[in-house]
């Protein structure tokens, strides 16, 4: 859903720009980096450059060479807030100046933090913000004064709590099959909104929004 989210973003804004996607080679950064290619070709645009990374490089001149080379627009990222943060970073020092888009793994404080300016500006793939709705406003001071900062995906797994403990009270038992298939049945109210489950397990009708970063946070910008 983040790729086919992604991807119709830049079909809808950037269809002519030069595309570049790069992923860390993990089953979450593929994934989504996959999902998007696979969207924006069936809407016609084709990427310039498709090209691996390791999590855990700390120099990414090269691939920002040929990605200047190469006079790319747009660099979709797929993969987590460390390397995408230098990668970002290191394009502005470089003198690349193309437009990165990511996915959830970028909510993070650490990411303004270590791409500090140079994330001004980067976009991402995210839910609906639990915590700015006014009906957990409660729940978001009670964080708050247990001083910490319910940001990223607190609510989410709070809420994911909050649901196997009310579906194990409907199934009697705490029997992981038990839960399961009580899990499947209905449709569980929670701090993100009702829940329901697939046969897979996967949330139904999932909805990720487009975010901007701006002086360190983030902020919802296209539906």
């Amino acid at each position: 859903m983040q790729g086919l989210t992604v991807g119709t973003y830049l079909l809808k804004f950037h269809r002519d720009k030069k595309v570049a996607i790069l992923h860390d080679k993990s089953p979450y950064g593929k994934g989504v980096a996959d999902e998007t290619k696979k969207a924006i070709n069936k809407g016609g645009l084709r990427e310039v450059m498709y090209e691996a990374y390791t999590d855990t490089d700390k120099d990414f001149t090269a691939i920002i060479n040929k990605m200047k080379q190469a006079g790319i627009h747009i660099i979709v990222l797929g993969g987590y807030h460390t390397a995408g943060a230098l990668i970002i970073k290191q394009s502005r020092e470089q003198g690349l100046a193309a437009q990165m888009v990511g996915f959830d793994s970028l909510e993070t404080a650490e990411f303004a933090q270590i791409g500090g300016a140079a994330t001004n500006g980067v976009l991402m793939s995210f839910p609906p913000k639990p915590e700015s709705d006014p009906k957990n406003a409660a729940l978001v001071q009670k964080f708050q004064a247990a001083k910490y900062n319910p940001e990223g995906y607190t609510l989410f797994s709070y809420a994911a709590v909050k649901v196997w403990a009310d579906a194990a009270n409907k199934a009697k038992s705490i029997d992981a099959v038990a839960v399961a298939a009580a899990l499947r049945a209905g449709s569980f109210d929670s701090a993100v909104g009702p829940l329901a489950f697939d046969a897979k397990g996967d949330i139904k009708n999932p909805v990720y929004d487009i975010y901007v970063w701006k002086d360190g946070k983030s902020f919802p910008t296209v539906k």
